[in-house]
């Protein structure tokens, strides 16, 4: 059983830097795709970084190119998400998910991802 959970979550001034930890247990397909979305109230999931087990390969969206890093951790199993000059705008739920099966490219729509966490908040202020 797979089982992902977050951390690292706080509030923060505007500028400043977080890094989130997603920690996976369990057997996780060495080819999985892992991305970090985000959620504001009940507004629906936004992919915002994605990570390729099999490649390496990595991709964000537009509005956190250049800010966020997600990494990989082989030794520890875990997933990071590095969040540099955080603004307002970044306020939320950030969650970890990681897909079960054979994937040869990776997307941010949630329909793909099997496994969840229950999320980390994240919260910046100006």
């Amino acid at each position: 059983q797979v089982q992902l959970v977050e951390s690292g979550g706080d509030s923060v001034q505007a500028g400043e830097s977080l890094r989130l930890s997603c920690d996976i247990s369990g057997a996780i397909d060495s080819s999985a795709c892992v991305a970090w979305f985000r959620q504001i109230s009940d507004e629906e999931r936004e992919g915002v970084a994605d990570l390729s087990f099999r490649t390496g390969n990595t991709s964000y969206i537009g509005s956190v190119k250049g800010r966020f890093t997600i990494t990989r951790d082989n030794a520890k199993n875990s997933v990071y998400l590095q969040m540099d000059d955080l603004k307002p705008e970044d306020t939320a739920v950030y969650y970890c998910a990681a897909t079960k099966g054979i994937f040869y490219g990776c997307a941010k729509v949630p329909s793909i991802y099997k496994y969840w966490g229950r999320g980390t908040q994240v919260s910046v202020s100006s």
